[in-house]
């Protein structure tokens, strides 16, 4: 069942200092520490232009939830194009990525970009058949998601996706970490 996020809190709101006297500087150097994953969630967007566009982010906070169903959870900052797209339609994919992927995500971190179409114009792609969006070529594995719940927690909506499907590449390449900032390679 796909449950309405509620309205984000006004930006003065999230402005408040933290009551426990731990400042966004330090939350942000503690949390740098913990070596995270790298993955890309994208999704088509069905109503933007003739044939619709494909949406993509780079997302860190990305992990499993449950084997019975299967469910994973993604991190979605309030108010981006991808919050606001999964709002709307209720399918999406994710493909976990190898470690020579950094350029993929870096160029989906990007901020204040125009359009995701450009971004996706020179990479090697399948797209999904539940959920019609971008499955990188050359990922660790690729997952297709309908969204079965939203949970706003602060600045961020908590997307609870059961996987559809799965595809896995062959081969012993390692994950693209991110860790102190920075994109890593296990070694």
């Amino acid at each position: 069942m796909l449950q309405k996020t509620p309205a984000s809190p006004p930006v003065s709101d999230l402005a408040i200092p933290h009551a426990e006297g731990v400042s966004n500087d330090e939350f942000r150097a503690a949390m740098s520490r913990l070596a995270a994953g790298v993955v890309l969630v994208t999704a088509h967007d069905p109503d933007d232009g003739p044939r619709g566009e494909d949406v993509g982010m780079t997302a860190t906070a990305f992990l499993s939830v449950s084997l019975d169903p299967p469910l994973v959870l993604v991190s979605l900052r309030n108010g981006s194009r991808m919050d606001d797209l999964l709002t709307d339609v209720p399918v999406w994919a994710v493909s976990i990525l190898a470690e020579d992927q950094r350029h993929v995500a870096g160029r989906f971190a990007m901020k204040n970009r125009v359009s995701d179409r450009l971004l996706f114009a020179d990479l090697p792609y399948t797209r999904g058949e539940e959920s019609g969006a971008p499955l990188m070529g050359g990922a660790l594995s690729v997952l297709e998601c309908r969204t079965e719940s939203r949970v706003v927690a602060g600045d961020h909506t908590l997307v609870v996706g059961r996987v559809l499907t799965v595809g896995l590449r062959t081969g012993n390449d390692g994950p693209l970490t991110y860790f102190q900032g920075k994109y890593r390679q296990l070694s």
